[in-house]
């Protein structure tokens, strides 16, 4: 049997035989070759511009916190470039490199295998629960991590606790402290705290490399920065803890978008090792969600305004997802595959509305989301 998912019956997705599904998994293999083949010298300018903007915006924002900043103004300037600097670093460079969209250029620098980025995360940790649990399992619960995190609720695959009635506090509190929960995440906390199923010796075993990244972090932006600002110590200390609350908020908020949406879907697997790759490429993109805007709001969010192409194509450089993004949207339009694409504002109020609905057991959730669409539905009435 090929067809490995059950897929949620509220799916705004035609259902396709197995035969559309290979022809329609064939097309958008088509369209992935097309680029990868095309791959060069403008890609290469365009993530050495990035590494550019990160390196000398970081020089630019710690040096100006560090000379004057007991000024408010310069102290603003500085620690909001920072946290800038921090976005890109973060999104669109460490992110991508470690995916090994740029490994082909045989820059030791920008090699997946090599980069280590600047948050709490372990490049290791990270590519073990993202690169390779995340891509690979997406959205399918019991097996994609980052299906609630072991914290949030947001589906109805998974069994309601009466932890989840804080699912929005929650959320709120996960945005603020986003590369501390990241970092942790491999840890499966939540095995040793809630379930028992895990020790904490066992916790603290696997935690070793994370220990020396916590502490390299910490010691970097907390100590070393602000001892050699020598009497502007303090200002620099707050400007870089506010510059990481910033890059923390809308980190998080471009993952929620790619992932927590409404019509985000989830799936229960029986046999997902048997599941086509054409059937993968269903899975990716009935799990994620794009935002539309402007150029600088794709760099800064890493291009993960489109994630329905990263997950599809998460090899690929993320600079290209713009010109592929028509593509994948016109083919889905043709086989009636819902193709989840919003404004930013449109799709981050879906989260907190789907985390709202999830908080509660099934019975009251769909009785929720039958009110709010009530609601939505009267706004939508012309006057």
């Amino acid at each position: 049997m090929n067809m490995v998912l059950k897929f949620p019956s509220t799916s705004k997705s035609k259902h396709l035989n197995a035969e559309q599904t290979a022809e329609f998994g064939r097309r958008v293999e088509q369209i992935r070759l097309d680029v990868m083949q095309s791959i060069g010298e403008k890609d290469a300018e365009y993530i050495y511009k990035i590494r550019n903007f990160v390196r000398y915006s970081e020089i630019g924002s710690r040096g100006m916190l560090m000379i004057a900043g007991w000024l408010p103004p310069v102290w603003l300037l500085g620690t909001g470039l920072l946290g800038l600097s921090k976005i890109v670093e973060n999104m669109e460079l460490g992110h991508n490199v470690m995916h090994g969209q740029f490994d082909w250029l045989n820059d030791p620098s920008l090699n997946g295998a090599n980069y280590d980025w600047d948050t709490i995360s372990t490049g290791d940790d990270w590519k073990h629960t993202h690169n390779y649990i995340h891509h690979t399992y997406t959205n399918i619960v019991g097996k994609d991590h980052d299906v609630g995190y072991g914290l949030l609720r947001v589906s109805e695959s998974q069994p309601w606790e009466p932890r989840f009635l804080f699912n929005v506090p929650i959320a709120m509190q996960l945005m603020l402290f986003f590369e501390w929960y990241v970092g942790l995440q491999n840890l499966h906390l939540e095995d040793a705290l809630i379930y028992k199923t895990k020790s904490w010796k066992e916790v603290w075993k696997d935690a070793a490399k994370l220990r020396l990244k916590m502490r390299r972090q910490v010691l970097k932006d907390y100590v070393f920065f602000p001892l050699i600002a020598g009497p502007n110590m303090l200002p620099v200390f707050a400007g870089n803890a506010v510059a990481n609350i910033i890059r923390n908020l809308w980190s998080s908020a471009v993952i929620f978008n790619g992932h927590f949406t409404e019509d985000t879907e989830t799936f229960e697997a029986d046999n997902v090792e048997n599941e086509s790759r054409a059937e993968w490429y269903l899975r990716q993109i009935r799990g994620s969600s794009n935002f539309t805007g402007t150029e600088w709001l794709h760099i800064l969010s890493g291009n993960l305004s489109h994630q329905i192409e990263h997950h599809l194509f998460p090899d690929m450089p993320a600079n290209r997802y713009a010109e592929v993004a028509p593509k994948i949207q016109a083919l889905c339009q043709e086989y009636g595959i819902h193709y989840n694409q919003a404004n930013f504002i449109q799709q981050f109020a879906s989260v907190w509305v789907r985390l709202a609905k999830h908080s509660l057991p099934n019975q009251y959730s769909l009785k929720l989301s039958a009110s709010w669409k009530r609601i939505t539905g009267l706004f939508a009435q012309p006057y």
